[in-house]
């Protein structure tokens, strides 16, 4: 029996690399990019492996540090689009800067997919090993952020992508939708595996999952270790995956990852071992809402 178009769409994964975080560095991993060429770099070797979308935050080009503002921003996407034409979705996450120079570079850049932290949170990392917290932070986004950042994101065409690291989080849509600074379909992105967040386990993502509207679409992002055990569940479940060197160095138990690209390569090739292919640019576009003319 010949499959229906809407059912060969919902077997397309969406994969999404974060390819660079905020927080990860060469000392960790020789192979995170830092300046908008070897960001742009590394969105073609993800977008050549199976990759839709590209979540980037900025870096220093010299440090490696965190880099923020409109002027970098531009750099990086400009630098993405002479490669490639995967889809951008750039960070808005910060920690202590208000909310103003967060969003500064959305109104400027106009990426296609922005993300938006939904809510405040002890963000920590523990090292058993250590006996210690390798950070321990208070990751605070209040609701009056949240909705500044909504009506931005409204005002200039940018798709939301809601990321939860909690069911609290992903709960928190009903007063959004209210308002009229949230509309649907709606696109979620289950963070797992964060201490002070919801644990790193098949459970936890399936009741994630049971907690969103109808039509909504989602995908897993799985820190550390956890983080393929956590793509074939998403895969099973019919969600989408996010892998990178963002979230986890190894593409196997201690084989470090030399790019992004073998990263997604891997998470292409679980998609279709379960019988899902990854979706193209414009398969992707259809699939969470995004206008041709966004990028």
């Amino acid at each position: 029996m010949h499959k229906s178009a809407e059912a060969i769409m919902k077997d397309k994964v969406v994969i999404t690399c974060a390819v660079t975080g905020v927080l990860a560095n060469r000392k960790q991993c020789p192979w995170v990019p830092y300046t908008p060429e070897e960001i742009g770099e590394e969105c073609q070797r993800a977008y050549e492996a199976g990759a839709s979308v590209c979540h980037i935050h900025a870096r220093d080009p010299d440090s490696g540090g965190p880099a923020f503002g409109p002027a970098i921003y531009q750099r990086i996407h400009d630098e993405v689009r002479k490669r490639s034409p995967v889809l951008v979705n750039f960070s808005t996450g910060a920690i202590g800067m208000p909310v103003e120079e967060k969003i500064a570079h959305i109104p400027v850049v106009r990426p296609a997919i922005a993300a938006l932290n939904m809510g405040s949170m002890n963000y920590a990392k523990y090292s058993e090993k250590r006996k210690d917290f390798v950070f321990d932070l208070l990751f605070a986004n209040p609701f009056g952020e949240i909705v500044h950042t909504l009506r931005t994101f409204q005002e200039h065409r940018v798709k939301p992508e809601l990321e939860c690291f909690d069911s609290g989080h992903t709960n928190s849509i009903w007063p959004l939708l209210d308002l009229g600074v949230l509309t649907p379909p709606l696109q979620f992105s289950f963070i797992l595996g964060v201490v002070g967040g919801i644990p790193a386990t098949a459970e936890a993502l399936a009741f994630q999952k049971a907690q969103i509207p109808d039509h909504s679409q989602w995908e897993v992002i799985g820190i550390s270790h956890e983080q393929w055990l956590l793509v074939a569940a998403a895969l099973s479940l019919g969600g989408n995956v996010r892998v990178g060197l963002e979230d986890n160095f190894y593409v196997a138990p201690g084989v470090m990852a030399k790019s992004n690209g073998e990263l997604v390569a891997k998470a292409a090739r679980m998609a279709r071992d379960v019988g899902r292919e990854p979706a193209s640019v414009a398969e992707a576009r259809k699939i969470l809402g995004i206008p041709d003319d966004r990028f």
